[in-house]
């Protein structure tokens, strides 16, 4: 334990460094994160995959202080979490965070990932309804689309509208959760024609409703943002923010224990923790591809705040700035994790080598 806490402080210490190089430790009102998690922290995470790789790494026996894992995901759930005190942080993709804020929710994301060929590698897939003709996002036109406004989903058909050229008044939105398998079951009954679907139902949309018709299509646009963010008040906490800290860490060695081992992950995560075929979790490995996590988020927030102003417009809300959603602390924490590691591992190399020597 006092070597994993020495670990974990040396990591927030080298980022602070790299923060404190680009200039950027004072540019959030907050104070700057301590370097050391007070004895008798706890953090509660919405995180259930994370939880899985840090198991199945053995990295969560490092962690130096107790977490409380709950087994939520998705924005509709960690915000319920957050408005009653009840979570501290969670994992979502882009969306969560500008609606949270929109609705007197005040969070920030605070680690972020994205796939190394989001293009290749999308999230979802485009859902046609059986015998409705749509090959691309022009064809749009027209039709009924599943619509849901405060998740992803509900953002990637906005940006495939105004891709296509294309305005709300061109469709039919059809508000329906994303939920489960509620998109593939509208398609297949009709009740929409289009909606987008993603993981292993566009698998499934496709081998069960394919012979009537049924087909998906690529979008061609970037929908992978993927990040952990947490309440205002918890990052105000110094101890709790100083444990934030260094589970970013722990979050982007579990990112990359997974890039690093596809076989372990399909059967310890989506056939061991999910209950999936082995095809199945095959598959969506394949379809996330490697996931990579950047040391700057000038790009990321630029695109938030792109997806801030469509948003808005579409669905009457003021937009805001990005960066009053992003805690530049902890912008350089999770790639630091993954230098400090590299570097760890050639230090032991090289003392490996040494000690061959005669």
């Amino acid at each position: 334990m006092q070597q994993s806490r020495r670990t974990a402080t040396l990591l927030i210490a080298s980022s602070l460094l790299s923060l404190a190089s680009f200039g950027l430790v004072h540019a959030q009102e907050s104070a700057p994160l301590p370097a050391d998690v007070p004895a008798g922290t706890k953090l509660v995470v919405g995180d259930p995959q994370t939880k899985v790789a840090l198991q199945l790494s053995g990295l969560i026996d490092e962690i130096p202080f107790e977490i409380e894992w709950t087994n939520l995901s998705g924005g509709p759930q960690t915000s319920e979490a957050f408005r009653a005190r009840a979570l501290d942080v969670g994992s979502v993709a882009e969306i969560p965070s500008i609606f949270a804020n929109w609705n007197d929710l005040p969070v920030r994301n605070i680690a972020y990932r994205e796939r190394e060929d989001p293009i290749g590698h999308p999230i979802y897939r485009f859902g046609i309804a059986p015998g409705v003709d749509v090959k691309t996002l022009a064809d749009f036109r027209g039709k009924r689309i599943a619509f849901s406004p405060g998740q992803a989903q509900g953002a990637l058909v906005l940006r495939a509208l105004q891709a296509a050229g294309l305005t709300r008044d061109d469709v039919t939105l059809v508000e329906l959760p994303s939920t489960g398998d509620v998109y593939p079951v509208a398609l297949a009954s009709h009740q929409v024609d289009v909606a987008p679907i993603g993981g292993v139902y566009i698998r499934r949309y496709v081998n069960q409703y394919g012979a009537d018709g049924a087909t998906v299509i690529e979008h061609g646009l970037r929908d992978d943002p993927s990040h952990l963010y947490a309440p205002q008040w918890v990052l105000d906490d110094p101890a709790k923010a100083a444990a934030l800290a260094v589970y970013v860490g722990f979050w982007a060695r579990a990112t990359q224990w997974v890039n690093e081992n596809p076989e372990a992950w399909v059967e310890g995560y989506y056939v061991g923790d999910q209950g999936l075929s082995k095809e199945d979790g095959e598959y969506l490995v394949e379809l996330v591809g490697n996931q990579i996590i950047p040391d700057n988020w000038d790009e990321v927030v630029a695109r938030h705040q792109k997806t801030i102003d469509l948003l808005g417009a579409e669905l009457g809300y003021e937009p805001f700035s990005a960066e009053n959603i992003f805690d530049r602390r902890f912008e350089t924490i999770a790639a630091a994790a993954l230098s400090a590691k590299e570097t760890s591992l050639n230090l032991e190399f090289r003392d490996d080598l040494c000690d061959q020597q005669p």
